[in-house]
Formats: structure tokens, sequence, C-alpha cells
């Protein structure tokens, strides 16, 4: 596969997408990048602009169907588009379920945004003859967390989304591939409940997830030792594995 000439990256703010958005910055290289914070989102722009890269930014709501399609439908088209943007969610100590508002703004952004940015990007790549859409999922995907149910509930379904559109686009020259990464080191992830093995930082993520998109792969998913375990996870019982979860510090909070 030919190095792509452009990129649109949500979740350009945060620690993977800015790692992937410093890592495609190179001269001839288009870079569309999207973030809620201003400041930070201005930030990495400069640092992809140094690096030679053009660049524009948007800080449209993704989760507004109409300014999500209008924004979209203006831009020119894209090789790659990294639907990166996220956000974790947890139930407090003390509590019966995660508050439901959050929950709601958690799966609008996590599994309804991607999924509505590929019905108005994938046919326009369709019609072109060639892209690529990249999920981002998570090694929650595999069984859920007890400690973060709704955030592993959302990358479950992405999951599926990303593994289903591969195939149905695939004659049609787009490539889709789902990404499943572990513990990045991020503000994000330090939130989280529960142990971290295997933590890595985000350029190192964003390598990895870069050299699977270039290979058009499937899933790409890290790190080995925390995959296998969360796909063992999936594939053992589910009573004796939610019994392995809480032996290893992700039951429910007290």
């Amino acid at each position: 596969m030919t190095a792509p000439r452009s990129l649109l990256i949500t979740g350009a703010t945060g620690a993977i997408g800015s790692a992937l958005a410093r890592h495609y910055a190179a001269p001839d290289t288009r870079l569309i990048l999207h973030g809620r914070d201003l400041e930070r989102l201005d930030a990495v722009a400069d640092a992809c602009r140094l690096a030679g890269a053009d660049v524009e930014t948007s800080r449209v709501d993704l989760t507004d169907d109409a300014a999500l399609t209008e924004w979209l439908e203006h831009l020119t088209l894209p090789d790659i588009v990294i639907a990166n943007a996220g956000q974790n969610l947890h139930a407090e100590p003390g509590c019966e379920m995660e508050d439901w508002e959050a929950t709601s703004r958690l799966l609008a952004i996590n599994l309804r945004t991607p999924m509505a940015m590929a019905e108005r990007l994938a046919p326009r790549m369709a019609e072109r003859g060639h892209g690529q859409i990249v999920f981002l999922s998570s090694l929650a995907a595999w069984h859920g967390l007890p400690v973060t149910p709704s955030y592993s509930a959302s990358k479950a379904g992405i999951k599926a989304y990303g593994e289903a559109l591969r195939g149905w686009l695939a004659p049609r020259g787009v490539g889709v591939t789902v990404v499943m990464p572990g513990y990045v080191s991020s503000p994000m992830c330090e939130a989280m409940p529960g142990p971290k093995p295997w933590e890595i930082d985000a350029p190192r993520a964003a390598r990895r997830i870069a050299r699977g998109i270039e290979r058009n792969r499937a899933r790409v998913s890290f790190p080995f030792p925390l995959n296998l375990g969360c796909w063992s996870l999936a594939v053992l019982p589910a009573g004796l594995s939610q019994r392995l979860l809480g032996v290893m510090g992700y039951g429910r909070p007290s």
C-alpha cells in the first residue's frame, strides 16, 4: 500500500490520536484533525505543520447528525479515516449503576459517531474505488469488564460493526481495520479502575496501529500477552471468565 496522501483523525487531542497525527505528519500529506480542546488541537496541528504536513482542524460536534453530515460532505474525501474519538466511564464506588446520561453520551461518541461517519463516507470511498476506515475498539471488546460495562459494550459494538463492514466493503476496494489496544498511557487510561498490565506509551501504540493500517489488517490488537489473555476470557465458559476477572482485580467496585 502506498503512503496515504490525506487522513482524517478524530480525537486528535487525545493520547493515541495526537500520536497518530504526529506519526503521519510529513510533507505532501494532508491531515484533517478533529478535537474538542482548542488549545491542544492547535498545539498538535502546529507540531504537524512543523513536520511539513498541510493541516486542517475542526471542533464540530460529532454527535450532532446535521453538523456531522455538513462537515463531512464538504470535506475532500481522505484516503484514510481514523475514527478515534472516544471516552471512558465507570461506576463510582457505592453506586448501583453507571450514570445513565453519561452512558448515553459515551455510546454516542464511542459507537454511534463512528458508525455515522462510515455511513456517510464509505459510499463515497466505494464510488472512488479505494479508501480505508479505521475504528478504535479495545481489548475490553473480547469480554466485558465489570469495572467498565458501558465502555466495554461500546467497544464490543464497534468491533462487531467494523468486522462486518469490512466484508461488506471489500468488493468495492474499501478496507476496514479494527484497532484493539490494551492500556495506552493517557489521562483516560489512568482514570480507569483496575490493574493496567503491559501498559505502553502512545507513540509506540501509534506505530503499531500505523503498521496495521498500512497492511490493511482486519484487526490490530496489542500487546500480545494481554490480547491473548483477553481473547481467552472470550472463549472460556463465561462463568469461569467472570470469576477470573474478579480474582485479577476487575470485579465490581465496593
